[in-house]
Parts: structure tokens; C-alpha cells; sequence
């Protein structure tokens, strides 16, 4: 048989020496730090510290896309715009008489009722107007009661003259003939029976019997325009009637004058613009000052693309830049028709030159339902972000 081989240096090794081997250098490659291998990437706790970071980095994400898909579920239904301003009404006071200041009840910014005198021109001038406006409305009342004596009287008279002038010339052709059969007398009978001075009588009763008809006739003539004569007496009556109303609206007019003197508020208010002082001589329709009423609401200019889904009575949250901690709660009162920019001084005239497509804003009125206190002032003007809960 051949011989076996000698056993070599390696295999007379102790088994339990080169475990203590492999220990002490697995020891001191993590001691050091400096081991090479998939071992020595190894954590404490037995993770890779790249997977851990792929899973921080994960969870952060899902946190932001849920926080993003809770943010835009809640405002889906919402459009907001900060271009947005209170509004109101702001009547302006004009006096309608000129004349001089001789009392002011206003101050500056103060809060009136209506009807409250706020202002008072002198009176003197226009009392004296309506005195003789008084005058003549009295002188035209008596020459109407004239005009209609005159038409009673006219009804009765002429017609009374026309039936005399029928009987004068009833009377004159009567004459005439009388006169006419002496004539013929005179001139057919012999001369020696009778005298020149017969047939010169008779001649001259004739002719004077023929001229006394002629003038009956035509005294019948103007007599027979009876009913025009009426009605001429008939136009005097409403000729003065009409003088009379003249003169009561111009009595009117004075009362009207006399009454502008006083300036009243047409609204409750606050005075803003003040413009007049004591003393002051005005003129007819001067700025005064203006008032502003209590009714405040949003003019909100939203964009175009906002208005798809917006109605009238949208609800509407209001934030105020003056007030940061005041909410108002109001909702959507119309939409105007028609772009800011249409309504402005100098539209766009999109037909000329290279055209620009700019979004237009849209202006919508927001009436306030709740929120507002009594003891803050909400002026016109104010910058405020109004927020339109869509339905």
C-alpha cells in the first residue's frame, strides 16, 4: 500500500484556537472602524442606515400629500381675492340758494340724523319774495273774479244787443218806407198842387230814412257775434285763470327758495368733506360736504376665472386689514355686469394694434350680515380679503 502523506502544518491546528482567531479580528475590525464587507456596514440595532433614511424621507412625503389633499379638500370650494375694498354711500350736500352762512350745526366727522338742520343761509331775501310773490297771486286772484263778472255780464248783454239792434232795423225800414211812400206822394201829384218845399222834405226823409237803415244794419251785423263775443269774454276768464296759477307757482317757488335755506341731512350719517364755515357765501350746488350712510358692504374685484360657480347669496367671510382680529360674515349681493375695465375712462380697445390677453376682474358687491361692532368705525376704503364659500 502506498504511504500517506505526512499531515501538513495546517491540519495539526486546534480547531477551538482558530475560532478564538476569527473572534478577535471580527472584534477589532468593529473596534476600529475600519472593517471592509457587508458586516462592517452593520448598525447596532441590525439596519441598514440608508434604508432608514428612504424611510424617514417616505413618511415626510405622505405627510406633506396628505396635508396637501386635506388643504385643498377644505378650500375647494372657496375663492378669495385681497383686492377688495369697503364701500358705502356718500351723498354730497349742495345748497340749492345762494346767499350767506349765518348758522353751522356740524363739525367734522360728527353723526347726524335726517332732517336735522346742518346748515342755515340767510332768509331775509327770500321772505321779501315770497311776500310779493303773495302780491301778485292776490292781484291775479281779484282781475279772475273780474274776468268772470265780465263773462256773466256778456252772456246777458249781448245777446240783448242783438235783439235791439233787430228792432232798430225793424224801426229804420219801417222809417223808410214812410218816407218813401211821401216821396212818391210829393212827386205824383201836380206841381201846382203842391210845394217845392213838400217835395224837398219828402226827398230829405227819404234819404234819411235809407241811411238810418244802413246804419241799423250793420249795428246788426256786429250784434249777431253773439256767441264769438261770449267767447272772447270766455278766453279773459281762463287768461286770468291761468295769470293766477302763474302767480301761485311762482308763490310756490318763493316758499321753495325760502325753505332750501334751511340745509337738512336727506339720511343719518357722518359728515366727511367738510367745506363751509361760518360766513361763508354759497353758491348753488357748491360741495358742502357729503355724508356717509351707516349701509357699508364690500366691492370685492374678483377675476374672471373666479366667477364660474359664484352666486348671489354665497356665503362670505370677511377679513379686515385695519381690525386683524375682526371677522365679518356677509354673503355674495350681485355681480356687476360688466368688467372694471369696461366701465373705466378709457376702455381697452382690443380691435387695434397687437392684442395682449390680460385677466379681467369682475366687480362683486358683498353685502355685511354680522360681525360688525358699534364701537369700531369701518370708513370707506379699507383694504379688506373677502373669502366665498361656493356652493
Amino acid at each position: 500500500m502506498p504511504e500517506a502523506d505526512p499531515p501538513s502544518h495546517e491540519d495539526n491546528r486546534d480547531p477551538s484556537h482558530d475560532e478564538r482567531g476569527r473572534s478577535d479580528a471580527k472584534r477589532n475590525g468593529n473596534g476600529n472602524g475600519n472593517g471592509n464587507g457587508d458586516d462592517d456596514n452593520d448598525n447596532d440595532d441590525g439596519k441598514p442606515r440608508s434604508k432608514k433614511l428612504l424611510i424617514i424621507l417616505a413618511v415626510v412625503v405622505v405627510l406633506l400629500v396628505i396635508v396637501a389633499f386635506v388643504w385643498w379638500f377644505m378650500t375647494r370650494n372657496q375663492v378669495s381675492t385681497d383686492d377688495a375694498y369697503t364701500d358705502g354711500n356718500a351723498v354730497t350736500i349742495a345748497p340749492k340758494v345762494a346767499g350767506y352762512v349765518v348758522k353751522l350745526a356740524v363739525n367734522d366727522n360728527v353723526y347726524v340724523h335726517k332732517g336735522d338742520v346742518l346748515v342755515e343761509i340767510d332768509p331775509r331775501e327770500y321772505r321779501a319774495q315770497v311776500d310779493d310773490a303773495r302780491a301778485q297771486l292776490g292781484l291775479a286772484l281779484a282781475q279772475l273774479q273780474t274776468a268772470q263778472v265780465g263773462l256773466d255780464i256778456a252772456r246777458v248783454r249781448y245777446p240783448a244787443e242783438y235783439r235791439q239792434a233787430q228792432a232798430q232795423t225793424a224801426t229804420a225800414r219801417a222809417d223808410l218806407r214812410q218816407a218813401q211812400a211821401s216821396y212818391d206822394r210829393e212827386h205824383s201829384v201836380d206841381a201846382r198842387a203842391t210845394s217845392q218845399q213838400s217835395i224837398d222834405a219828402a226827398d230829405a226823409k227819404e234819404a234819411s230814412a235809407r241811411a238810418s237803415v244802413k246804419q241799423a244794419q250793420a249795428q246788426l251785423s256786429t250784434a249777431s257775434l253773439v256767441e264769438q263775443q261770449i267767447r272772447q269774454a270766455v278766453a279773459a276768464v281762463e287768461e286770468r285763470r291761468q295769470q293766477v296759477d302763474q302767480a301761485r307757482a311762482k308763490l310756490e317757488q318763493a316758499d321753495l327758495n325760502l325753505s332750501w335755506c334751511e340745509v337738512r341731512a336727506p339720511s343719518d350719517g357722518w359728515i366727511t368733506r367738510r367745506n363751509v364755515q361760518l360766513g361763508s357765501y354759497l353758491q348753488p350746488g357748491a360741495s358742502l360736504f357729503s355724508i356717509v350712510t351707516p349701509q357699508i358692504w364690500v366691492t370685492a374685484n374678483y377675476k374672471e376665472s373666479q366667477l364660474d360657480q359664484m352666486r348671489p347669496g354665497d356665503k362670505v367671510k370677511i377679513e379686515v386689514d385695519a381690525y386683524p382680529s375682526l371677522t365679518l360674515h356677509g354673503h355674495v349681493d350681485s355681480i356687476q355686469q360688466g368688467s372694471g375695465s369696461r366701465f373705466s375712462a378709457f376702455p381697452a380697445e382690443n380691435a387695434t394694434g397687437n392684442f395682449v390677453k390680460i385677466v379681467q376682474r369682475v366687480p362683486v358687491k358683498i353685502v355685511i350680515d354680522s360681525g360688525m361692532p358699534a364701537d369700531r368705525p369701518l370708513p370707506l376704503g379699507l383694504s379688506v380679503e373677502p373669502t366665498v364659500y361656493l356652493k
